[in-house]
């Protein structure tokens, strides 16, 4: 094939080829079980943590930033952040990321100052936590056209985060959700932003395979495709009433729900097809389910402490995850 016909996915594809060969060929001669970290993802709080705890998850991502209880990052104090990480140390319990949620580029300069110094907080917090990532958006400015709004994420990262983020040693990653302020929510968006960003260490994905299939992507195929970008998961599924989407559309009239988010396993993710991805390509970091299932307790689950409908959710979860990510 000449050179100037090899595109980004014939490149991409053929190295993540080769890394899948080798990450399968070192495991057999180990002959040991994948064990990527098992976790959910919820506010701290000692209740959750002991839930997390008797229904054998290893790790969490705890909901963090302006006004979130337990990890409020405008009045926590450094007394009270010693006492979350003992905490979570005496419990052996890992994090593998912060959740933080915000427009990283608003088009209103006093609420992007309040924006862009919270979020400096957060990666403080995440750094005295000793958590290595932020969950959040990119940023969005639906004012301005792509490329402008790809040019301002990276100088607003480079001017008020990145540093911060050396200090620390936090990375971010951006979640591929389309209903907040970002537009790191498709293949098109993360060639964008990882083009610009060039090599920087200090961003990546935290891959949601739900988010892409609602708007009708490939996740399997887009989850190959940036492999080397991920460094968290979350673990939700999106089930797809085709019964609406036939005769009414995307757009169907009434606003009638095509799509809503569930527990893993009763949605329409191809969930073998994507650990067999994650796994051929030897990510062994975490994976935590997410959960916003209204049929499990998720509309009606007001915290901070979990309900018990709420923890139904996440039991008949781990129950279908076991058969694919071992204790």
């Amino acid at each position: 094939m000449p050179m100037e016909n090899i595109s980004r996915r014939t490149l991409i594809g053929s190295a993540t080829a080769a890394v899948c060969l080798a990450a399968l060929s070192k495991a057999g001669a180990r002959q040991t079980e994948w064990k990527p970290r098992l976790g959910i993802l919820g506010r701290y709080t000692e209740a959750n943590v002991e839930f997390a705890i008797q229904e054998e998850f290893n790790n969490m991502i705890l909901s963090a930033g302006a006004g979130v209880p337990g990890l409020d990052t405008t009045k926590i104090t450094d007394e009270e952040i010693a006492k979350v990480k003992n905490h979570l140390s005496s419990k052996g319990m890992h994090v593998s990321a912060l959740q933080v949620n915000g427009n990283h580029i608003a088009p209103d300069p006093a609420l992007r100052a309040q924006e862009n110094s919270n979020f400096v907080k957060a990666i403080e917090l995440a750094g005295k936590l000793g958590v290595p990532y932020i969950g959040t958006q990119s940023g969005k400015d639906v004012s301005k056209p792509f490329e402008a709004q790809v040019d301002e994420i990276v100088r607003v990262y480079h001017e008020k985060y990145f540093a911060a983020c050396a200090e620390h040693k936090v990375r971010i990653l951006w979640e591929p959700w389309q209903g907040g302020p970002n537009i790191a929510t498709s293949p098109v968006g993360f060639d964008a932003l990882f083009t610009a960003f060039k090599d920087s260490p200090y961003v990546g994905l935290q891959y949601d395979p739900s988010h892409l299939l609602w708007q009708m992507m490939d996740p399997v195929q887009t989850a190959k495709d940036f492999i080397d970008k991920i460094y968290d998961v979350h673990l939700k599924d999106t089930q797809i009433h085709w019964d609406i989407v036939r005769r009414g559309g995307i757009v169907p009239v009434n606003q009638a729900k095509w799509w809503q988010f569930r527990i893993p396993g009763m949605g329409s993710i191809p969930w073998p097809e994507f650990f067999s991805v994650l796994q051929s390509a030897g990510y062994d970091g975490a994976m935590s389910i997410e959960h916003e299932d209204d049929l499990y307790g998720a509309a009606d689950n007001p915290g901070p402490d979990f309900s018990e409908p709420y923890k139904v959710g996440f039991r008949m979860a781990r129950r279908y995850l076991r058969q694919y990510v071992p204790v």
